[in-house]
C-alpha cells in the first residue's frame, strides 16, 4: 500500500507505479531539509551553551590581522552577539539552504564549504579591527550564488529560483554597506564575492532539465 505523499501513475498494461521523478525530487527536498536543520540547530545549541556557561564565545570571531582571530576562520559563523541576531540570521539562513541543496545537488556541499570558509578569510585580511561572527556572511554567499548562478546557466528552473530569491531577499543588498558599524559589511561583501565566484565555477556542475520542444523551436527561430 502505497503511503499518502507518493505520487503514482499507471504504466502500459494500467498497473499503478510510483511515479520514480517525483520520489527522487521528495527525497531531495527531505535531505536538504535536514541538512539546513541540522546546521542552524548546531547555532542554537553554541547560543544555548554560551548562555548557559555564561561565556563570551566572541573570541572564535575573525579578528584581521592578529593570531588571534584565526580560530574564527573555522567558527565565526557559528557565534552570534544576541538571540535577535541569531533568530533573523536563522531564518534566512534555512530557507537558502534548502533551496542550495535541493536546487544544485552535485555542487552543493563544495558551494557550501567554499562560502562557509573563505569568506572568514578574506575578513581576516580586509576586516577593520574588531571580532567579526555571525553566519550572515554565509547568507550572502548562498544568496550570490543562487542568484547569480541563475543569470550564466540560463535554464528555466534556475532563472526562476533567481528571481524567487530576488523577490524573498533583494532588500538585502543593502547589507553590503558601511551603514551601521556594528554590522560587518566586510562579512557581507565578502560572503558575495565568493558566492559569485562559485556560481561562476560551478555553473555546469548540476545537470539542467531537459528543454520542452517549444523552447527549441524558439531557439532556432
Amino acid at each position: 500500500m502505497y503511503g499518502e505523499d507518493e505520487e503514482i501513475f499507471e504504466n502500459e498494461t494500467g498497473e499503478n507505479e510510483i511515479d520514480p521523478e517525483a520520489e527522487a525530487n521528495k527525497v531531495k527536498f527531505r535531505i536538504s531539509v535536514i541538512i539546513s536543520f541540522v546546521f542552524v540547530a548546531l547555532l542554537w545549541a553554541v547560543k544555548g551553551f554560551e548562555v548557559f556557561t555564561k561565556k563570551d564565545l566572541s573570541i572564535l570571531g575573525v579578528y584581521p590581522m592578529k593570531a588571534k582571530g584565526l580560530i574564527g576562520i573555522l567558527t565565526a559563523p557559528l557565534v552570534h552577539a544576541d538571540f535577535t541576531h541569531l533568530m533573523s540570521n536563522s531564518i534566512t539562513l534555512f530557507v537558502v539552504m534548502i533551496f542550495l541543496f535541493y536546487a544544485y545537488i552535485n555542487s552543493s556541499v563544495r558551494v557550501f564549504l567554499i562560502i562557509y570558509f573563505l569568506p572568514n578569510l578574506l575578513v581576516w585580511f580586509l576586516g577593520r579591527p574588531a571580532y567579526h561572527i555571525g553566519a550572515s556572511g554565509v547568507i550572502y554567499g548562498i544568496l550570490a550564488f543562487l542568484f547569480f548562478v541563475g543569470l550564466v546557466r540560463r535554464d528555466p528552473r534556475s532563472i526562476g529560483l533567481s528571481l524567487l530569491v530576488t523577490f524573498m531577499y533583494g532588500g538585502l543588498v543593502w547589507g553590503i554597506l558601511p551603514y551601521d558599524p556594528a554590522i560587518s559589511f566586510e562579512a557581507h561583501i565578502s560572503g558575495a564575492a565568493v558566492g559569485i565566484l562559485c556560481a561562476v565555477i560551478f555553473r555546469n556542475s548540476d545537470p539542467k532539465p531537459p528543454k520542452y520542444d517549444w523552447e527549441d523551436d524558439e531557439e532556432d527561430n
